[in-house]
């Protein structure tokens, strides 16, 4: 007999409290995980750069955003997976398909747990993300800038990164620089070492630039050991490949959501992106959390059309992870399509959509095996 009212009530809140908990607990354990690997190179290249402390806790906090993002679609694959094991193996699932409830039926807390996943994912993309991307860039520019100001010290020898040196002898009190030394190693096949007389940082949009005036470049030949000797009145060498851009333009990931609803001409020269890319990136901010419920539903059908099996659960864990895979690569090939053609922008709908679909076909290939199983004779 099937269950009514508040008995099913219950049921839905028992099994959608179990999927929050475990999905609180492995969402913490996976953001961790990914944000003590991430905070690691961090630490390396900016405390190698000289950067204090602080400027690291803030990049690492300012990453938690995209790594959340990231990481709470796998949170919720893995709590419904794992809820539903516990299920299965209490053998809660049997009672509660023998009292009347069918696998779609079942669902129905796995799809409400979906959608409020769906709803922090959609905080984070329209909101978190874009703001932490934006700061992330400025500090990346006032950083760079720093560096540039540090290289401004005469009577020392600089190395900003592996296989360049810097010397000035003198800085002026206008900021010229006499006796300028720079010695570029980072290629195996030549050493090339300029001398100036004088020269000047100049900022630029790009990046800062140094530009040498009256001096030669020394280029050794590593295959040949021959010495190359080339004389100019003014050499410019971009600073910013070593020190990272000073004033990069925006990037649309880093535009907020009601910018790119208009995507003005302005808007798209200043983040030097095409209108597909600006109106992919807005339907994606409303698209991709929706990938919850795929990774949930897609974990929960599998182990449910996979049913009690003596030899273990393995088997629809395994289905479930190349379903998972599947979407994942339709993903991100729509992704590469509809950054290149405004008409087809809704292209990052159909892996989410054919993800769904696919667990409610498990659902219902499990709803005819059941059926089949009951009317078949004793």
């Amino acid at each position: 007999m099937v269950q009514k009212g508040p008995a099913v009530a219950r049921i839905d809140r028992y099994i959608l409290s179990q999927l929050l908990w475990v999905f609180g607990f492995f969402a913490l354990v996976l953001v961790s995980v990914y944000w003590v690997n991430r905070a690691v190179r961090l630490f390396d290249r900016l405390i190698s750069d000289g950067q204090p402390m602080i400027v690291f806790l803030e990049f690492t906090a300012l990453s938690l955003p995209l790594l959340i993002r990231t990481v709470l679609p796998i949170a919720a694959f893995v709590a419904a997976t794992y809820v539903t094991v516990q299920l299965i193996r209490a053998n809660e699932i049997t009672v509660l398909q023998a009292s009347g409830m069918s696998p779609l039926r079942l669902a129905r807390p796995v799809l409400v747990f979906g959608l409020i996943v769906t709803l922090f994912l959609m905080l984070l993309a329209h909101f978190l993300v874009p703001a932490a991307r934006a700061q992330i860039a400025q500090r990346q520019a006032e950083i760079a800038e720093n560096v540039t100001a540090g290289l401004l010290q005469d009577g020392v020898f600089h190395h900003p990164t592996d296989g360049i040196t810097l010397y000035v002898a003198e800085i002026t009190a206008d900021g010229v620089m006499r006796g300028v030394f720079l010695s570029d190693a980072r290629s195996l096949a030549q050493r090339v070492d300029y001398t100036a007389r004088t020269a000047l940082i100049v900022p630029e949009a790009t990046g800062p630039k140094l530009v040498m005036i009256d001096g030669y470049a020394q280029i050794h030949s590593a295959g040949t050991g021959r010495l190359a000797v080339t004389t100019f009145g003014d050499f410019t060498y971009d600073l910013s490949a070593l020190i990272g851009p000073a004033g990069r333009p925006r990037r649309v990931e880093e535009v907020p959501t009601l910018e790119l609803f208009a995507a003005s001409p302005e808007l798209l020269e200043d983040t030097r992106a095409t209108l597909a890319q600006a109106r992919f990136e807005l339907l994606s901010r409303f698209i991709e959390p929706f990938t919850a419920v795929a990774t949930a539903l897609i974990g929960f059908a599998a182990l449910v059309a996979g049913g009690f099996n003596r030899l273990g659960t393995w088997k629809p864990i395994v289905l479930a992870v190349v379903v998972l895979a599947v979407m994942q690569l339709l993903i991100n090939a729509a992704a590469g399509q509809a950054m290149r053609t405004v008409a087809l922008a809704w292209l990052g709908i159909v892996p989410i959509a054919l993800g769904v679909a696919v667990g409610l076909a498990l659902l219902a290939h499990a709803a005819r095996t059941r059926r089949a199983a009951g009317a078949a004779p004793a």
